[in-house]
């Protein structure tokens, strides 16, 4: 790290150990950025997603999108952030929120959690219409979108 003349010199930017993705449901965004987490980090990261409110299955298109890119979310059981919270606590060093109702949420943790929250805005899937290729097509989108996002931050 070199320091300009009348510069302060900046810290490099801490990696990230912990990361929570937060969504909705942790149906598809969350649900599938913590499978795209666990694939390109493996156990370097520790990785766990959750929703704000509960009663969504898992999407099978989001796990069909993720099977194509050969990430297994068969799996995965959506869970709530009161849910995650009681059974292992939400101590992670960043939390990403991926819905507008979710940044709120994220936010609203920050008054008793020590967590760098970030928003990244990722639209929802679930809501376009048309032919199952059409749909598949906005759940690849989002898969894509993720992975590049995660890539560059968690590296």
């Amino acid at each position: 790290m070199t320091d300009l003349p009348g510069k302060p010199a900046t810290k490099p930017a801490r990696r990230v150990q912990s990361v929570l993705f937060v969504c909705n449901f942790n149906a598809v965004r969350s649900a599938a950025a913590e499978a795209l987490a666990r694939h390109y980090f493996g156990k370097s990261v520790y990785v766990q997603s959750a929703g704000v409110r509960s009663g969504e299955p898992v999407d099978p298109f989001m796990v069909a999108a993720l099977d194509e890119a050969g990430i297994d979310a068969h799996r995965h059981r959506p869970r709530t952030l009161a849910e995650l919270e009681e059974w292992e606590g939400l101590n992670f060093d960043l939390i990403v929120s991926l819905s507008p109702e979710a940044h709120h949420a994220a936010l609203e943790l920050t008054r008793t959690v020590a967590a760098e929250v970030e928003y990244w805005p990722t639209p929802d899937p679930t809501v376009v219409q048309g032919s199952r290729e059409q749909r598949l097509d906005a759940y690849r989108d989002v898969r894509d979108g993720l992975t590049a996002r995660i890539r560059r931050r968690l590296k």
